[in-house]
């Protein structure tokens, strides 16, 4: 059973992430490429953005990558459906379409009109960061249903019933959330959003150790992608907001304080009222800022291995040992990082639900007070 989905699993990835498969773009001498001092700055930017293909190595001059399917709605021009290997790894145009290499479109596909000017297309290309999601996203559904599997099958059976292995070590994490953060920050309603809880964490912290892992399959900024992080954030506003209690809202419309802070100048409703905001964006934000930080940190330590050649080779060398002993280091720091955010934005949103399943305080009659 198990190996028929595995089977399955790898043919429906072959036929949709790798549709033009693997390509080896020739030796070649752009221009552009043809600069004296090595960009740092350009560099580290180019690995954390998203991309129109998946870049394996370079040997030289030579790019090997997995063009990705290329989806675009030209202004007048119609739709187009192509490889991204077309592009020839960015600096070729195909059919009036190229990827700007600058301005404010640099690293987005543009359209050049009949007119000289470069506008942008509908783009709905299947880009790394997006299949990596589609990756990470069909990972999970195994990995959790495998352990589903697990439990249907020793349904009823009290013996041999003690899950091992990968089995266990999930049924360890999610009775910790389960009972370390969901339940006391939201109280008796818990299991209305634990599925909801438990597939954020999981969701953030699978895409957060393949970002740390070097090789295809893996290196894609998605957590460290603002975008990505700023749905997830509204995913949580909205729940919180949805199904907010009615004490919730009077909380924030009439919050229980003196009058004069409420009326005729409504300071506490304001400032409640934006609170409804700021929650999701630091939310967004928290989370973008320590994935993008620690994947800039470690290219940056990368990059002093040869940006010290030209100090010479006793420089060239104590730097190289003293950056690799740090990449070392910082990566057993990212995959702490990448359990805590995961905790900490699952922590927070459960905290933000909590706060909208309040309840009012029933008013004691006077008869039964002593």
């Amino acid at each position: 059973m198990k190996n028929c989905l595995m089977r399955k699993t790898t043919l429906l990835f072959l036929l949709f992430l790798l549709p033009a498969g693997m390509k080896v773009y020739p030796e070649e001498i752009h221009p552009e490429e043809e600069k004296t001092e090595w960009d740092v700055r350009e560099l580290i930017l180019e690995h954390v953005s998203d991309g129109y293909d998946w870049h394996i190595t370079s040997f030289g001059r030579r790019e090997i990558a997995i063009p990705l399917p290329v989806i675009v709605k030209g202004k007048e021009s119609g739709w187009h459906v192509f490889s991204s290997a077309k592009f020839h790894h960015g600096h070729d145009a195909y059919q009036g379409f190229s990827i700007a290499t600058e301005g404010a479109y640099k690293g987005r596909i543009v359209e050049s009109l009949p007119s000289g000017e470069e506008v942008r297309p509908w783009d709905f290309s299947l880009t790394k960061n997006a299949a990596s999601l589609l990756m990470s996203s069909l990972v999970l559904v195994i990995l959790i249903l495998a352990c589903a599997n697990w439990y249907k099958k020793h349904l009823g059976k009290p013996e041999n019933a003690s899950p091992k292995g990968w089995v266990a070590f999930v049924e360890i994490v999610i009775m910790s959330i389960v009972n370390d953060v969901i339940k006391p920050c939201i109280g008796k309603n818990y299991k209305r959003y634990t599925p909801y809880l438990l597939t954020i964490f999981f969701f953030i912290i699978i895409n957060n150790l393949l970002g740390l892992v070097p090789v295809f399959l893996g290196g894609a900024n998605v957590t460290g992608n603002i975008a990505v992080t700023c749905v997830l954030a509204l995913s949580t506003f909205a729940i919180v907001n949805i199904f907010g209690t009615k004490a919730y809202w009077k909380e924030i419309f009439w919050p229980d304080v003196p009058v004069w802070l409420k009326a005729p100048v409504p300071i506490m409703p304001a400032i409640e009222f934006l609170g409804i905001f700021t929650k999701p964006f630091a939310l967004m934000i928290r989370l973008f800022a320590s994935i993008l930080s620690g994947h800039a940190l470690i290219l940056g330590l990368t990059c002093m291995v040869f940006l010290t050649v030209r100090l010479g080779v006793a420089m060239n060398v104590g730097m190289s040992v003293f950056s690799v002993i740090l990449i070392i280091f910082s990566d057993f720091v990212e995959l702490l990082v990448a359990y805590i955010q995961a905790y900490v934005f699952t922590m927070l949103s459960a905290v933000y639900i909590g706060l909208s399943q309040v309840e009012a305080h029933p008013v004691p009659k006077p008869g039964n007070r002593r």
